[in-house]
């Protein structure tokens, strides 16, 4: 790949996601890219690049697509998962008692099993909000992973990441080699599609707003407009959660941490105006 087709990927996966490649990031931009190349009857990364670059969406969409990371499992990282049980979830079966509904929003949701985690920590953990009105939404800018999050299927390897054998018993069936998540867990997610830098519809106000893993890739600039966007649609006495390597910018005062451990768990300090 010529140094200057990887400048021109920088530049359409910065503008289209704002995710960074930084120097050094050659070899992964020649691992993603070149199948897609193959795909497509083409020798290499930079005429993939040429041809990107005379007007052909279809493949734009799958070079940023195949450029972000969509790193994910099942109950990732734990410690949110138990704050939502120990915690957020009984004060909100507490503060929501009168209206009998709980509103989330699961951001950068790639193949789903953030979500669907959510779904079954539910019904496993607090059967009586099964009657609630309870409302997951699940975004991300890729439509390729969210075709796959809905479909609820899920490889061997997959659900081995944090599962547990009550969890496939429960919540999942057989299909061959694989396992599909059974549909009271799959009807209580929505998926849409949403590009966190692009314009957000009104949406809100969320009582649970997760933005997990994924302000890592992104400048410091992004990150503000990003959690500026994300508190004028939680509920004032909602929860954000970031990944455990998160945190918002240096001066940045619209949410402060909460003392749940390692939980990377915030509440609403200073919301910002509603900006699209």
């Amino acid at each position: 790949m010529l140094p200057a087709t990887f400048a021109r990927i920088q530049s359409l996966v910065r503008d289209r996601s704002a995710i960074v490649l930084e120097p050094g990031k050659e070899y992964l931009v020649e691992a993603r890219l070149s199948p897609i190349a193959r795909a497509h009857g083409l020798a290499n990364v930079d005429e993939l690049c040429t041809r990107v670059e005379r007007g052909h969406r279809q493949l734009e969409e799958d070079v940023v697509e195949a450029m972000t990371t969509n790193e994910t499992s099942f109950f990732r990282d734990y410690y949110p998962f138990a704050a939502l049980r120990d915690q957020i979830f009984p004060e909100l079966r507490a503060s929501r008692a009168s209206r009998r509904r709980i509103d989330i929003w699961c951001a950068a949701s790639s193949t789903g099993q953030e979500p669907y985690s959510i779904a079954m920590l539910i019904h496993d953990s607090f059967p009586d909000l099964v009657g609630w009105d309870i409302r997951i939404l699940a975004t991300d800018l890729s439509r390729a992973v969210l075709a796959r999050a809905r479909a609820g299927h899920y490889r061997q390897p997959e659900v081995n990441r944090g599962t547990e054998a009550k969890h496939l018993v429960d919540h999942f069936k057989r299909d061959g080699m694989d396992w599909v998540l059974r549909d009271h867990i799959r009807k209580m997610v929505r998926f849409e599609v949403l590009n966190l830098i692009g314009p957000w519809p009104a949406m809100g106000p969320f009582d649970i707003i997760l933005i997990r893993n994924v302000l890592i890739y992104f400048d410091a600039d992004v990150k503000t407009r990003i959690l500026d966007r994300a508190s004028a649609r939680l509920a004032k006495d909602g929860f954000l959660f970031l990944g455990g390597a998160e945190t918002p910018p240096a001066g940045h005062d619209a949410f402060e941490r909460t003392p749940i451990p390692r939980a990377g768990c915030y509440r609403l300090v200073k919301p910002r105006p509603m900006e699209r």
